[in-house]
């Protein structure tokens, strides 16, 4: 064999492994986290078979609105393969439906102040920050928050469908910076 068809063989063979890699990846619902909000690194899509419960860390795709485009527009949200253009978010869930939001200068979950959940009327550019106007979970969605000082999440885009929960957010292979 020559030199070349050795090299075009190994290239082939790279690019035959890789797109296996790749497939194997996507079809055991990996997925690589670049954002701030929870640790860098590798996580796995798990599948929920219960209700979506408080305290659940999942993966969810953000349906299209004012607040997602605009956060994805300003790139708060990474872009991807959800319906409104962004990567899947991983967030916890913090509120269910019929759960009572109040947005002051913190998140407040039936009269009960949230942990980290400052609320920003200017982004680190100085742009204004549009803050959901807090009221009642509605059926069928759910409010989601992250502990990261720059998360943005239901703070601002305010509740979102449950049936966009893609499965549980699991920690594979991560590390905070």
């Amino acid at each position: 064999m020559t030199r070349q068809r050795r090299a075009l063989a190994t290239i082939g063979a790279g690019a035959v492994l890789l797109g296996a890699m790749a497939a194997a990846f996507a079809w055991g619902g990996y997925r690589v986290n670049f954002t701030l909000s929870y640790p860098l690194g590798l996580w796995q899509i798990e599948t929920l078979d219960r209700p979506v419960a408080v305290g659940d860390r999942v993966f969810i795709c953000p349906p299209s609105g004012p607040a997602v485009d605009l956060a994805r527009d300003r790139f708060y949200l990474p872009r991807g393969l959800c319906p409104a253009g962004t990567a899947p978010l991983i967030k916890t869930v913090v509120a269910l439906a019929g759960q009572s939001i109040r947005i002051e200068n913190q998140v407040i979950i039936d009269d009960v102040p949230l942990a980290a959940s400052t609320v920003y009327a200017q982004d680190a550019e100085g742009r204004p920050m549009m803050p959901w106007k807090g009221g009642v979970v509605p059926e069928g969605e759910v409010f989601l928050h992250s502990d990261f000082v720059g998360s943005y999440d239901s703070r601002y885009f305010g509740p979102l469908p449950a049936d966009g929960i893609l499965g549980l957010a699991r920690e594979v292979l991560t590390f905070t910076p």
